[in-house]
């Protein structure tokens, strides 16, 4: 795989997600966190896509097909924007806008691999993406990370029904592979055990899982559902669930403003405090005692969990 180049790391975060989808010029899309995996819940979502660290389905399917749009991830940084367009290229039923259309267009007949890498010199795509890039005058060496801060970077899994089938695309994989068959209205039904068996044989490892899903505009289902005869009781429900949906639409703004925010300065000053008053070395040690404490917690956390395994 090539270096992460100028492609930076992004958060894993509904906000993040829907704002980028947004940038793309991709309208009445939303991304939303997954806490549950009941029926309640799954039938609420479309188009899933799960972040994960890596690996393939051991018994799957992994034959081309051409009707699916699959493309090798070819660079480090890029995968949560490529599981997003992994979905968003797949279903016709979302507008893709012109950008994206055309990009899907022009790369139709590409193969994975050049797919991957239209994906990776795409100006829009990466420019988008880096969009959401932490203000940050360090450089550092991604090389010399430590095992354990690489395992802590997600890798991003899409789960999506393409004429009939139900498909994981996994960019790290040879190609897209094929769960079996399944309609739009049990696709969901038919991924729930799919992603419970992957949660399972990974947990006494340690390994986090963050599942989201791109839904429909709750706002626009919302106001669709106002302009038909409905109940008092009823819009009024809708209104304050348009309500709560504008708010959390507000937090998501201010938080993805933040998380580009050049905090460097603020840092800087509140040391030079710190410092003046004579109280930093006081904090440093606190601090460190409070990190070989939280390290120290892990380590046997890790220990008993591998113990408990081995157990099993």
């Amino acid at each position: 795989m090539a270096d992460a180049g100028d492609w930076c790391l992004i958060e894993s975060d509904p906000g993040v997600f829907t704002e980028l989808i947004k940038k793309f010029n991709v309208g009445g899309i939303q991304v939303e966190e997954v806490w549950s995996l009941d029926s309640q819940t799954m039938e609420e979502l479309k188009h899933v896509f799960q972040a994960w660290h890596s690996g393939s389905h051991p018994d799957a399917d992994l034959s081309i097909d051409d009707t699916v749009y699959f493309a090798k991830q070819v660079i480090n940084n890029a995968c949560a924007t490529q599981a997003i367009l992994s979905i968003l290229l797949n279903c016709p039923s979302i507008d893709l806008g012109p950008d994206l259309q055309q990009f899907k267009e022009f790369t139709k007949d590409f193969d994975p691999y050049y797919k991957g890498l239209a994906i990776t010199n795409s100006e829009l795509l990466r420019s988008v993406h880096n969009s959401f890039s932490r203000s940050d005058p360090f450089i550092i060496d991604s090389s010399e990370s430590s095992s354990t801060e690489k395992e802590d970077i997600f890798h991003f899994i899409s789960y999506v029904p393409v004429h009939g089938a139900l498909y994981e695309l996994d960019g790290l994989s040879n190609g897209p592979v094929n769960l079996g068959p399944c309609t739009d209205d049990d696709w969901l039904e038919k991924v729930r055990p799919v992603i419970q068996e992957r949660m399972a044989r990974y947990a006494s490892a340690e390994i986090r899982f963050n599942l989201l899903a791109l839904i429909k505009n709750r706002e626009d289902v919302y106001r669709t559902r106002l302009e038909t005869d409905i109940s008092l009781e009823e819009r009024e429900e809708l209104l304050h669930k348009i309500e709560l949906e504008n708010i959390k639409f507000k937090r998501y703004e201010r938080e993805n403003s933040l998380r580009k925010h050049n905090f460097i300065p603020l840092i800087y000053n509140i040391i030079r405090v710190l410092a003046e008053r004579g109280e930093l070395d006081a904090r440093i040690e606190h601090a460190k005692k409070e990190v070989a404490k939280r390290r120290k917690e892990r380590a046997e956390k890790k220990k008993n969990a591998e113990a408990s395994g081995s157990k099993n």
